[in-house]
């Protein structure tokens, strides 16, 4: 009997969620994967079969991969090779050069065809026997009371039913009806313009070099990006002027399309339609049991690809979150910190988007041209592409508070690299596993103690020993030593220097590979272990944003 079975009310589920695209569909399964009781309700009776997203990070592979479909990525996906700005006469403006084996353990950007990508998810999730799909059922109420929520529920045949949940998450899209059932209101920073999307599938391959590239033609802003094995996608801006309805035509596509060596003799168009982007995001992400994630919470535009790996950080946040407050391991309030965390994490992504559309959405040639002369005079002396940033560490919420220990890297990512146990070799997350992981340098039980020790195991966390690449004699014995530690070698030696960057003995990391905060020594170590449990205890600090509606 799971804990929350002995005092809360009966319920169908533990977590309804209401939407099955990529970030429902991701959420359910993270869920489910911890023994969790999931109801998906997904209005649209069969699965949307045309692409929305084209392509995800390194981060967001990895936070995929923790769904248990990390070995078949590879299979619907196509590394990019790099992301480039051109003026109108095709000088580079920017230039980002991405490896096939970025800093999380998979390549730095991944483009791929959404529908692949959701057959996955789906193929998974009904290989988990806690999770209920239900679809052509419409949510049109939402009533919580007593600790659960019941939904009533329409269905495509008529009938009406409903479902009672202990918690329910929103990821119904754009247009969600939690979202205005809550009564959230939005801000919008009124940045939005009008492109044509057209998806191509190629006849013969080709190869693009590099994968994706932004046009900045005053003439006709333009994006060509990857979508996945023998998918491509371009984008054109309506001008100034030019009307919605002309440019929505099938035949002003292939118009377009054709100085690009796009023509229906070389290429199906899948489709080709005017979608407004638009930037904006929710001020409150949760009211009592009812929680928003994905696009229910936030709209960006397109041009720094964060729209969808925003939402699958969403699931990954709320998913470990959801399960100790379930399990009776993590006060109700950890879930305000979900709130705070994501929305400030995901404004942050949104003003950059829009500081980027602000760039490329330009067809004034005069402006254009000082925009050019601008961006070129800083790119005097550089030699070949720039690198990606690493990805965007979070600023507030549940991590160590400032001044504790050694270093700061509470909030950042931390890398995966290879290591090596028990004798095989791989990548991190697959050699140890996945949740709450204590890396240290030294055996840390003398320190922790039962009672600490007792709290790691309930939370399953992963206490892991490192040894330097190339350890031999008793180091070099690796893999579960039978009393809950794991010795690895750091194969790459990559984790080793990031705990040495921060001046670091042990490092603890989130089940969504952030870092809670680093220790420098036994006494710290124990003081960060008592940490994490007085937050997961204990409501948010004072002066921390409480994001409810």
């Amino acid at each position: 009997m799971r804990p929350h079975d002995q005092y809360e009310p009966p319920t169908d589920t533990d977590v309804a969620v209401v939407g099955n695209g990529p970030i429902g569909a991701a959420l359910s399964v993270l869920l489910a994967q911890r023994g969790l009781r999931v109801t998906v309700l997904e209005r649209r009776p069969r699965p949307y079969t045309l692409p929305r997203a084209t392509s995800f990070d390194g981060e967001t592979a990895r936070l995929l991969a923790a769904t248990g479909i990390g070995d078949r990525i590879g299979g619907i996906t196509e590394p990019a090779t790099g992301y480039q700005w051109h003026t109108a006469a095709g000088r580079t403006l920017l230039d980002i050069a991405f490896s096939p084996e970025g800093r999380y353990g998979w390549p730095d950007a991944n483009t791929m065809h959404q529908p692949a990508l959701e057959e996955l998810l789906a193929a998974r999730a009904a290989s988990l026997p806690g999770i209920t799909v239900l679809r052509g059922h419409r949510v049109v109420d939402i009533t919580e009371r007593d600790e659960r929520v019941t939904l009533t529920v329409e269905t495509d045949d008529g009938a009406d039913r409903t479902v009672v949940a202990r918690w329910v998450v929103g990821c119904d899209g754009a247009n969600s009806f939690v979202r205005e059932h809550l009564d959230v209101p939005m801000t919008d920073l009124g940045f939005s313009y009008e492109w044509l999307l057209c998806d191509v599938e190629l006849r013969e391959p080709r190869e693009f070099t590099p994968t994706n590239v932004q046009i900045c033609d005053p003439a006709r802003p333009t994006t060509l990006v990857g979508s996945g094995p023998g998918h491509r996608r371009w984008e054109f801006m309506r001008l100034p002027g030019e009307s919605s309805a002309e440019l929505n035509r099938e035949e002003t596509a292939w118009r377009l399309l054709k100085p690009f060596g796009v023509t229906p003799e070389t290429a199906r168009l899948l489709r080709s339609t005017t979608y407004i982007f638009r930037a904006t995001w929710a001020e409150a992400w949760r009211s009592g049991r009812v929680l928003l994630a994905g696009d229910a919470a936030h709209l960006m535009p397109p041009f720094a690809g964060q729209g969808m790996c925003s939402g699958i950080r969403d699931a990954a946040n709320l998913a470990w979150k959801l399960d100790l407050t379930l399990r009776g391991l993590a006060d109700a309030s950890v879930l305000d910190t979900y709130a705070q965390e994501r929305g400030q994490h995901v404004k942050e992504s949104i003003l950059s988007s829009v500081q980027l559309g602000r760039v490329i959405c330009v067809t004034d040639p005069a402006a254009a041209a000082e925009r050019d002369a601008t961006v070129l005079a800083g790119r005097r002396g550089r030699t070949g592409p720039g690198a990606p940033d690493a990805a965007r560490p979070l600023s507030t919420g549940l991590l160590r508070t400032p001044g504790g220990g050694a270093g700061s890297p509470a909030g950042a990512v931390v890398p995966q690299a290879r290591v090596s146990a028990g004798g095989g070799t791989g990548l991190f997350d697959e050699v140890v596993g996945r949740g709450f992981v204590l890396l240290t340098t030294a055996d840390p039980r003398p320190a922790l103690g039962e009672d600490r020790w007792s709290f790691l195991a309930a939370l399953d966390t992963h206490v892991v020993r490192l040894s330097p690449p190339g350890a031999t004699g008793p180091a070099a014995d690796t893999g579960d030593t039978g009393t809950g530690l794991t010795d690895v070698i750091d194969t790459d030696g990559r984790y080793l220097a990031y705990l040495a960057e921060y001046d670091a003995t042990a490092l603890l990391v989130r089940p969504d590979y952030h870092v809670f905060g680093a220790a420098s020594g036994p006494e710290d170590t124990a003081a960060l272990v008592d940490e994490l449990r007085d937050r997961l205890a204990a409501a948010v600090p004072a002066g921390a944003t409480h994001h409810t509606a």
